[in-house]
Protein backbone atom coordinates (compact mmCIF):
# COMPACT_ATOMS: atom_id res chain seq x y z
CA UNK A 1 0.00 0.00 0.00
CA UNK A 2 1.47 3.44 -1.12
CA UNK A 3 2.09 5.74 1.63
CA UNK A 4 -0.38 8.41 2.07
CA UNK A 5 0.28 11.72 0.16
CA UNK A 6 1.19 15.08 2.26
CA UNK A 7 1.01 18.05 1.80
CA UNK A 8 4.01 20.20 2.84
CA UNK A 9 3.03 23.01 5.25
CA UNK A 10 3.63 26.43 3.83
CA UNK A 11 5.58 28.66 5.69
CA UNK A 12 4.22 30.90 8.33
CA UNK A 13 4.21 34.58 7.06
CA UNK A 14 4.27 37.56 9.01
CA UNK A 15 1.13 39.90 9.66
CA UNK A 16 -0.10 42.33 7.31
CA UNK A 17 -0.63 45.42 9.52
CA UNK A 18 -4.17 47.26 8.56
CA UNK A 19 -5.09 50.65 9.76
CA UNK A 20 -8.33 52.20 9.90
CA UNK A 21 -8.85 55.87 9.30
CA UNK A 22 -12.45 56.43 10.59
CA UNK A 23 -14.80 54.80 13.28
CA UNK A 24 -18.13 55.63 12.85
CA UNK A 25 -20.66 53.04 11.86
CA UNK A 26 -18.91 51.35 8.63
CA UNK A 27 -15.20 51.46 10.44
CA UNK A 28 -16.75 49.79 13.93
CA UNK A 29 -18.40 46.75 11.17
CA UNK A 30 -14.96 47.07 9.43
CA UNK A 31 -12.98 46.67 12.87
CA UNK A 32 -15.71 43.91 14.07
CA UNK A 33 -15.44 41.77 10.78
CA UNK A 34 -11.35 42.01 10.91
CA UNK A 35 -11.45 40.94 14.76
CA UNK A 36 -14.10 38.25 14.72
CA UNK A 37 -13.37 37.03 11.55
CA UNK A 38 -9.37 37.09 11.82
CA UNK A 39 -8.70 33.22 11.33
CA UNK A 40 -10.78 32.46 7.81
CA UNK A 41 -9.46 35.80 6.68
CA UNK A 42 -6.37 34.46 6.96
CA UNK A 43 -6.80 31.48 5.17
CA UNK A 44 -8.18 33.26 2.63
CA UNK A 45 -5.47 36.06 2.09
CA UNK A 46 -1.88 33.64 3.18
CA UNK A 47 -1.00 35.53 5.85
CA UNK A 48 -2.59 36.64 9.60
CA UNK A 49 -4.25 40.37 9.33
CA UNK A 50 -3.22 42.76 12.22
CA UNK A 51 -5.31 45.68 13.16
CA UNK A 52 -2.50 47.75 14.06
CA UNK A 53 -4.59 51.04 14.67
CA UNK A 54 -8.17 53.29 14.28
CA UNK A 55 -7.58 57.12 13.76
CA UNK A 56 -10.21 59.02 14.58
CA UNK A 57 -10.98 62.93 15.61
CA UNK A 58 -11.95 62.18 19.27
CA UNK A 59 -10.36 59.56 21.19
CA UNK A 60 -12.15 59.65 24.29
CA UNK A 61 -15.62 59.75 22.35
CA UNK A 62 -18.03 56.58 23.37
CA UNK A 63 -16.94 53.60 20.75
CA UNK A 64 -18.67 49.87 20.28
CA UNK A 65 -16.65 47.25 22.89
CA UNK A 66 -15.33 45.67 19.57
CA UNK A 67 -12.96 48.78 19.25
CA UNK A 68 -9.87 48.33 21.39
CA UNK A 69 -9.47 51.14 22.79
CA UNK A 70 -5.54 50.54 23.52
CA UNK A 71 -5.49 50.77 19.10
CA UNK A 72 -7.66 54.35 19.05
CA UNK A 73 -5.35 57.07 18.06
CA UNK A 74 -5.43 60.57 16.95
CA UNK A 75 -2.03 60.68 15.36
CA UNK A 76 -3.66 59.54 11.41
CA UNK A 77 -0.60 60.89 10.07
CA UNK A 78 1.93 58.77 12.10
CA UNK A 79 -0.34 55.94 11.85
CA UNK A 80 -0.35 55.19 8.24
CA UNK A 81 3.37 55.06 8.15
CA UNK A 82 3.42 51.95 9.73
CA UNK A 83 0.98 49.76 8.05
CA UNK A 84 0.94 47.54 4.73
CA UNK A 85 -3.00 48.40 4.11
CA UNK A 86 -5.06 51.57 4.87
CA UNK A 87 -8.43 51.67 4.98
CA UNK A 88 -10.24 55.07 4.71
CA UNK A 89 -14.01 55.97 6.17
CA UNK A 90 -13.50 59.56 6.38
CA UNK A 91 -15.07 61.18 3.60
CA UNK A 92 -14.59 64.07 2.43
CA UNK A 93 -11.51 65.17 0.52
CA UNK A 94 -9.16 66.52 3.44
CA UNK A 95 -7.78 65.50 5.53
CA UNK A 96 -8.84 61.73 3.53
CA UNK A 97 -6.56 62.72 0.55
CA UNK A 98 -3.54 63.98 2.00
CA UNK A 99 -3.09 60.68 4.54
CA UNK A 100 -4.11 58.42 1.93
CA UNK A 101 -1.07 59.93 -0.56
CA UNK A 102 1.05 59.59 2.79
CA UNK A 103 -0.06 56.27 3.33
CA UNK A 104 1.09 55.36 -0.90
CA UNK A 105 4.20 57.13 -0.35
CA UNK A 106 5.38 55.18 2.55
CA UNK A 107 4.12 52.07 0.78
CA UNK A 108 0.69 51.03 1.93
CA UNK A 109 -2.12 49.77 -0.16
CA UNK A 110 -4.98 51.76 0.26
CA UNK A 111 -8.43 50.95 0.31
CA UNK A 112 -11.33 53.47 0.40
CA UNK A 113 -14.62 54.02 0.32
CA UNK A 114 -14.59 58.02 0.04
CA UNK A 115 -17.12 58.46 -3.59
CA UNK A 116 -16.25 62.62 -3.03
CA UNK A 117 -12.20 62.10 -3.30
CA UNK A 118 -12.63 59.24 -6.00
CA UNK A 119 -14.83 61.43 -8.32
CA UNK A 120 -13.27 64.96 -7.51
CA UNK A 121 -9.52 63.83 -7.92
CA UNK A 122 -9.39 60.22 -7.98
CA UNK A 123 -6.67 60.40 -10.88
CA UNK A 124 -4.32 61.95 -8.39
CA UNK A 125 -4.27 58.66 -6.15
CA UNK A 126 -4.11 56.31 -9.03
CA UNK A 127 -0.80 58.36 -10.09
CA UNK A 128 0.17 57.95 -7.06
CA UNK A 129 -0.47 54.30 -6.45
CA UNK A 130 1.01 53.09 -9.67
CA UNK A 131 4.33 55.55 -9.44
CA UNK A 132 4.57 53.41 -5.77
CA UNK A 133 3.50 50.13 -7.52
CA UNK A 134 0.92 49.48 -4.87
CA UNK A 135 -3.02 49.20 -5.24
CA UNK A 136 -5.87 51.15 -4.57
CA UNK A 137 -9.48 49.84 -4.40
CA UNK A 138 -12.85 51.70 -4.18
CA UNK A 139 -15.71 48.89 -4.65
CA UNK A 140 -17.08 50.16 -1.12
CA UNK A 141 -17.56 53.87 -2.74
CA UNK A 142 -20.78 53.32 -5.47
CA UNK A 143 -23.78 51.15 -4.06
CA UNK A 144 -22.41 49.61 -0.81
CA UNK A 145 -22.31 45.79 -0.65
CA UNK A 146 -23.14 45.59 -4.58
CA UNK A 147 -20.32 44.39 -6.77
CA UNK A 148 -20.53 46.75 -9.04
CA UNK A 149 -16.67 48.32 -9.22
CA UNK A 150 -15.29 44.99 -9.99
CA UNK A 151 -17.21 43.87 -12.48
CA UNK A 152 -16.94 47.37 -14.58
CA UNK A 153 -13.38 47.04 -13.54
CA UNK A 154 -12.31 43.86 -14.43
CA UNK A 155 -15.19 41.47 -15.50
CA UNK A 156 -16.48 43.24 -18.49
CA UNK A 157 -13.18 44.60 -19.80
CA UNK A 158 -13.61 42.77 -22.88
CA UNK A 159 -16.73 43.89 -23.72
CA UNK A 160 -18.37 47.29 -24.64
CA UNK A 161 -20.41 48.83 -22.41
CA UNK A 162 -23.31 51.22 -23.50
CA UNK A 163 -25.26 52.00 -20.63
CA UNK A 164 -25.73 52.07 -17.10
CA UNK A 165 -28.67 53.15 -14.75
CA UNK A 166 -28.00 52.93 -11.78
CA UNK A 167 -30.52 53.48 -8.27
CA UNK A 168 -27.55 54.88 -6.14
CA UNK A 169 -28.35 56.37 -3.20
CA UNK A 170 -30.43 54.08 -0.60
CA UNK A 171 -32.07 57.35 1.04
CA UNK A 172 -33.80 58.83 -2.14
CA UNK A 173 -35.27 55.60 -3.23
CA UNK A 174 -36.58 54.82 0.13
CA UNK A 175 -38.13 58.41 0.02
CA UNK A 176 -39.76 57.79 -3.68
CA UNK A 177 -40.80 54.42 -2.85
CA UNK A 178 -43.02 55.73 0.48
CA UNK A 179 -44.44 58.61 -1.63
CA UNK A 180 -45.72 55.99 -4.07
CA UNK A 181 -46.47 53.39 -1.57
CA UNK A 182 -48.39 55.48 0.75
CA UNK A 183 -48.58 58.96 -0.67
CA UNK A 184 -46.48 60.78 1.10
CA UNK A 185 -45.26 64.26 0.72
CA UNK A 186 -41.69 64.50 -0.36
CA UNK A 187 -40.75 66.26 3.73
CA UNK A 188 -43.08 63.75 5.28
CA UNK A 189 -40.97 60.59 3.61
CA UNK A 190 -37.52 62.83 4.52
CA UNK A 191 -38.50 62.87 7.93
CA UNK A 192 -39.74 59.12 8.27
CA UNK A 193 -36.31 58.22 6.63
CA UNK A 194 -34.39 60.40 9.14
CA UNK A 195 -36.26 58.42 12.02
CA UNK A 196 -35.05 55.20 10.83
CA UNK A 197 -31.84 56.32 10.20
CA UNK A 198 -31.55 56.38 6.34
CA UNK A 199 -31.26 60.08 6.18
CA UNK A 200 -28.78 62.18 7.81
CA UNK A 201 -30.09 65.60 9.60
CA UNK A 202 -29.01 67.51 6.98
CA UNK A 203 -30.10 65.24 4.20
CA UNK A 204 -28.79 67.55 1.15
CA UNK A 205 -25.87 65.26 -0.19
CA UNK A 206 -28.83 63.14 -0.71
CA UNK A 207 -31.92 65.05 -1.98
CA UNK A 208 -30.09 66.94 -3.89
CA UNK A 209 -28.21 64.22 -5.70
CA UNK A 210 -24.89 65.19 -4.71
CA UNK A 211 -24.19 61.50 -3.42
CA UNK A 212 -25.84 59.80 -6.83
CA UNK A 213 -23.59 62.31 -8.79
CA UNK A 214 -19.71 61.75 -7.39
CA UNK A 215 -20.66 57.70 -7.94
CA UNK A 216 -22.47 58.45 -11.71
CA UNK A 217 -18.52 59.91 -12.46
CA UNK A 218 -16.97 57.16 -11.37
CA UNK A 219 -19.37 54.64 -12.94
CA UNK A 220 -18.60 56.34 -16.35
CA UNK A 221 -15.34 56.61 -15.74
CA UNK A 222 -15.06 52.48 -15.37
CA UNK A 223 -17.96 51.86 -18.32
CA UNK A 224 -15.92 53.99 -20.90
CA UNK A 225 -12.44 53.80 -19.74
CA UNK A 226 -13.07 58.01 -20.11
CA UNK A 227 -12.01 60.13 -17.12
CA UNK A 228 -15.34 61.66 -16.28
CA UNK A 229 -14.94 64.12 -13.34
CA UNK A 230 -18.05 65.26 -11.24
CA UNK A 231 -18.54 68.38 -12.97
CA UNK A 232 -18.87 66.79 -16.09
CA UNK A 233 -22.09 65.37 -14.42
CA UNK A 234 -25.28 66.94 -14.68
CA UNK A 235 -27.35 66.68 -11.23
CA UNK A 236 -30.94 67.76 -10.24
CA UNK A 237 -32.48 66.00 -7.08
CA UNK A 238 -35.61 65.05 -6.00
CA UNK A 239 -36.94 68.27 -4.41
CA UNK A 240 -39.56 69.35 -7.39
CA UNK A 241 -41.14 65.63 -7.17
CA UNK A 242 -44.37 65.81 -5.66
CA UNK A 243 -46.75 63.20 -4.47
CA UNK A 244 -48.47 63.70 -7.83
CA UNK A 245 -45.99 63.14 -9.81
CA UNK A 246 -45.77 59.94 -8.50
CA UNK A 247 -48.88 58.87 -8.45
CA UNK A 248 -49.54 59.52 -11.64
CA UNK A 249 -46.38 57.96 -13.01
CA UNK A 250 -48.61 54.72 -11.56
CA UNK A 251 -51.29 55.77 -13.47
CA UNK A 252 -49.32 55.83 -16.59
CA UNK A 253 -46.61 52.45 -16.07
CA UNK A 254 -44.02 54.31 -14.41
CA UNK A 255 -42.40 54.31 -11.45
CA UNK A 256 -40.18 57.70 -10.44
CA UNK A 257 -36.80 57.15 -9.75
CA UNK A 258 -33.20 59.14 -8.84
CA UNK A 259 -31.24 57.27 -11.41
CA UNK A 260 -27.40 57.76 -12.17
CA UNK A 261 -27.32 57.68 -16.33
CA UNK A 262 -24.12 57.39 -18.09
CA UNK A 263 -23.63 56.18 -21.64
CA UNK A 264 -22.00 56.15 -24.81
CA UNK A 265 -22.68 57.51 -27.90
CA UNK A 266 -21.08 57.55 -31.38
CA UNK A 267 -20.22 61.54 -30.63
CA UNK A 268 -18.61 60.55 -26.59
CA UNK A 269 -20.17 60.02 -23.25
CA UNK A 270 -22.25 61.61 -21.13
CA UNK A 271 -23.26 61.40 -17.16
CA UNK A 272 -26.25 62.69 -15.28
CA UNK A 273 -28.24 62.46 -12.35
CA UNK A 274 -32.29 62.97 -12.18
CA UNK A 275 -35.44 61.71 -11.45
CA UNK A 276 -36.78 60.25 -14.35
CA UNK A 277 -40.24 57.67 -14.99
CA UNK A 278 -39.46 53.88 -15.27
CA UNK A 279 -41.31 51.68 -17.03
CA UNK A 280 -43.06 49.43 -14.55
CA UNK A 281 -41.99 46.27 -16.54
CA UNK A 282 -38.37 47.57 -15.80
CA UNK A 283 -36.26 45.53 -12.89
CA UNK A 284 -35.54 49.13 -11.82
CA UNK A 285 -39.30 50.32 -11.28
CA UNK A 286 -39.34 46.84 -8.48
CA UNK A 287 -36.49 48.59 -6.53
CA UNK A 288 -37.80 49.24 -2.91
CA UNK A 289 -37.11 50.89 -0.09
CA UNK A 290 -33.39 51.95 0.60
CA UNK A 291 -32.12 48.88 -1.94
CA UNK A 292 -29.74 50.37 -4.82
CA UNK A 293 -29.83 48.41 -8.10
CA UNK A 294 -27.29 49.04 -11.05
CA UNK A 295 -28.54 48.02 -14.61
CA UNK A 296 -25.35 47.51 -17.25
CA UNK A 297 -26.22 47.13 -20.99
CA UNK A 298 -23.31 45.40 -22.88
CA UNK A 299 -22.70 44.47 -26.41
CA UNK A 300 -22.18 40.98 -25.77
CA UNK A 301 -22.98 40.02 -22.19
CA UNK A 302 -26.62 42.25 -22.98
CA UNK A 303 -28.34 43.51 -19.97
CA UNK A 304 -27.22 42.45 -16.31
CA UNK A 305 -29.07 43.38 -12.72
CA UNK A 306 -26.97 43.93 -9.70
CA UNK A 307 -28.97 44.05 -6.64
CA UNK A 308 -28.45 44.67 -3.25
CA UNK A 309 -28.00 46.78 0.16
CA UNK A 310 -26.51 50.00 -1.26
CA UNK A 311 -25.75 51.47 2.25
CA UNK A 312 -25.35 50.56 5.41
CA UNK A 313 -22.52 49.50 8.35
CA UNK A 314 -22.23 46.10 7.80
CA UNK A 315 -22.77 45.63 3.78
CA UNK A 316 -20.82 48.18 2.90
CA UNK A 317 -18.18 46.69 5.34
CA UNK A 318 -18.32 42.95 3.44
CA UNK A 319 -17.40 45.46 0.25
CA UNK A 320 -14.43 47.38 2.37
CA UNK A 321 -13.08 43.76 2.85
CA UNK A 322 -13.59 42.30 0.00
CA UNK A 323 -11.05 44.64 -1.12
CA UNK A 324 -8.78 44.40 1.78
CA UNK A 325 -8.21 40.55 1.33
CA UNK A 326 -7.51 41.23 -2.52
CA UNK A 327 -4.75 43.87 -1.69
CA UNK A 328 -3.38 41.54 1.22
CA UNK A 329 -3.49 38.60 -1.59
CA UNK A 330 -1.56 40.81 -3.61
CA UNK A 331 1.20 41.95 -0.90
CA UNK A 332 1.46 37.69 -0.21
CA UNK A 333 1.42 36.20 -3.69
CA UNK A 334 2.21 39.16 -5.89
CA UNK A 335 0.18 41.20 -8.40
CA UNK A 336 -1.39 44.27 -8.27
CA UNK A 337 -5.04 45.97 -8.66
CA UNK A 338 -5.60 47.35 -12.36
CA UNK A 339 -4.76 50.54 -13.13
CA UNK A 340 -7.32 53.02 -14.50
CA UNK A 341 -8.20 53.01 -17.77
CA UNK A 342 -8.43 55.82 -19.72
CA UNK A 343 -7.22 54.80 -23.33
CA UNK A 344 -10.59 55.71 -25.41
CA UNK A 345 -10.13 59.49 -23.75
CA UNK A 346 -13.55 59.95 -25.37
CA UNK A 347 -14.88 63.24 -25.26
CA UNK A 348 -17.41 64.07 -22.02
CA UNK A 349 -20.73 65.69 -23.97
CA UNK A 350 -22.60 68.29 -22.64
CA UNK A 351 -25.84 67.39 -20.94
CA UNK A 352 -28.01 69.24 -23.40
CA UNK A 353 -27.07 66.62 -25.83
CA UNK A 354 -28.34 63.78 -24.08
CA UNK A 355 -30.91 61.85 -26.14
CA UNK A 356 -34.62 61.43 -23.43
CA UNK A 357 -37.91 61.40 -23.74
CA UNK A 358 -40.31 63.47 -21.54
CA UNK A 359 -43.37 63.41 -19.87
CA UNK A 360 -45.33 66.59 -19.56
CA UNK A 361 -48.00 67.41 -17.90
CA UNK A 362 -50.26 70.87 -18.46
CA UNK A 363 -53.33 72.22 -17.61
CA UNK A 364 -54.87 74.32 -20.52
CA UNK A 365 -57.65 76.07 -21.56
CA UNK A 366 -60.60 73.77 -22.19
CA UNK A 367 -61.68 74.65 -25.66
CA UNK A 368 -61.27 73.60 -29.55
CA UNK A 369 -58.14 73.92 -30.92
CA UNK A 370 -55.47 73.50 -27.55
CA UNK A 371 -54.30 70.97 -28.21
CA UNK A 372 -53.61 71.31 -31.92
CA UNK A 373 -51.32 74.71 -31.32
CA UNK A 374 -49.69 72.70 -28.48
CA UNK A 375 -48.60 69.87 -30.79
CA UNK A 376 -47.93 72.29 -33.07
CA UNK A 377 -45.44 74.43 -30.66
CA UNK A 378 -43.96 70.93 -29.69
CA UNK A 379 -42.78 70.21 -33.59
CA UNK A 380 -41.40 73.50 -34.09
CA UNK A 381 -38.88 72.92 -31.42
CA UNK A 382 -38.00 69.28 -33.37
CA UNK A 383 -39.95 67.08 -30.62
CA UNK A 384 -42.43 64.81 -31.76
CA UNK A 385 -45.09 63.77 -30.00
CA UNK A 386 -45.41 59.56 -28.85
CA UNK A 387 -48.83 60.09 -27.62
CA UNK A 388 -51.47 62.44 -25.86
CA UNK A 389 -53.69 61.74 -22.90
CA UNK A 390 -56.62 64.00 -22.06
CA UNK A 391 -57.27 63.25 -18.49
CA UNK A 392 -60.66 61.84 -18.26
CA UNK A 393 -63.00 63.45 -16.08
CA UNK A 394 -63.75 60.43 -13.62
CA UNK A 395 -59.50 60.56 -13.02
CA UNK A 396 -59.73 63.95 -12.90
CA UNK A 397 -62.41 64.13 -9.85
CA UNK A 398 -59.88 61.56 -7.66
CA UNK A 399 -57.01 63.20 -8.62
CA UNK A 400 -58.77 66.04 -6.93
CA UNK A 401 -59.75 64.21 -3.88
CA UNK A 402 -56.07 63.34 -3.37
CA UNK A 403 -54.16 66.18 -4.66
CA UNK A 404 -54.42 69.69 -3.03
CA UNK A 405 -53.61 71.34 -6.62
CA UNK A 406 -56.28 70.23 -8.04
CA UNK A 407 -57.31 71.50 -11.79
CA UNK A 408 -59.75 74.06 -11.51
CA UNK A 409 -62.90 74.42 -13.80
CA UNK A 410 -63.02 75.47 -17.26
CA UNK A 411 -59.13 73.44 -18.27
CA UNK A 412 -58.68 70.25 -19.23
CA UNK A 413 -55.17 68.16 -18.01
CA UNK A 414 -53.05 67.03 -21.22
CA UNK A 415 -50.25 64.48 -20.80
CA UNK A 416 -47.60 64.53 -23.37
CA UNK A 417 -45.01 61.82 -23.83
CA UNK A 418 -42.36 62.73 -26.18
CA UNK A 419 -40.40 60.74 -28.69
CA UNK A 420 -36.54 60.89 -27.96
CA UNK A 421 -34.97 64.41 -28.42
CA UNK A 422 -31.88 66.42 -27.56
CA UNK A 423 -32.10 67.32 -23.31
CA UNK A 424 -31.81 71.24 -25.07
CA UNK A 425 -34.96 70.74 -27.88
CA UNK A 426 -36.63 69.15 -24.89
CA UNK A 427 -36.13 71.71 -22.78
CA UNK A 428 -36.83 74.76 -25.10
CA UNK A 429 -40.35 73.01 -25.87
CA UNK A 430 -41.29 72.92 -21.96
CA UNK A 431 -40.53 76.42 -22.12
CA UNK A 432 -42.07 77.74 -25.27
CA UNK A 433 -45.18 75.32 -23.99
CA UNK A 434 -45.17 77.63 -20.79
CA UNK A 435 -45.56 80.78 -23.17
CA UNK A 436 -48.86 79.70 -24.72
CA UNK A 437 -51.97 81.92 -24.15
CA UNK A 438 -54.35 78.31 -23.37
CA UNK A 439 -51.43 76.92 -21.11
CA UNK A 440 -52.65 77.97 -17.55
CA UNK A 441 -49.78 75.57 -16.05
CA UNK A 442 -47.17 73.22 -16.97
CA UNK A 443 -47.54 71.11 -13.91
CA UNK A 444 -44.95 68.52 -14.24
CA UNK A 445 -42.26 67.71 -16.51
CA UNK A 446 -40.41 64.28 -15.77
CA UNK A 447 -37.67 62.23 -18.15
CA UNK A 448 -38.74 58.90 -19.19
CA UNK A 449 -36.06 56.41 -18.95
CA UNK A 450 -35.19 52.71 -19.41
CA UNK A 451 -37.49 52.23 -22.64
Amino acid sequence: MPPPVTTPALPARSPLRVAVLGCGVVGTQVVRLLTEQADDLAARVGAPLELVGVAVRNVHAPRDPVVDRDLVTDDADELVTRADIVVELMGGLEPARGLLLRAIEHGASVVTANKALLAQDGPTLYRAADAAGVDVYYEAAVAGAIPIVRPLRESLTGDKVRRVLGIVNGTTNYVLDRMASDGLELEDAVKEAQGLGYAEADPTADVEGYDAAAKAAILASLAFHTRVHLDDVYREGITSVTASDVAWAARTGHAVKLLAIAEATDDGVSARVHPALVPLDHPLAGVRGAFNAVFVEAEAAGELMFYGRGAGGAPTASAVLGDVVSAARHRVLGGKSPEESTYAELPVLPHESALTRYQVRLVVDDRPGVLAQVASTFAGQGVSIESVRQVPEADRREADAEDATAVPGGSAELLITTHVAPEAALASTTRAARDLAPVREVTSVLRVEGV
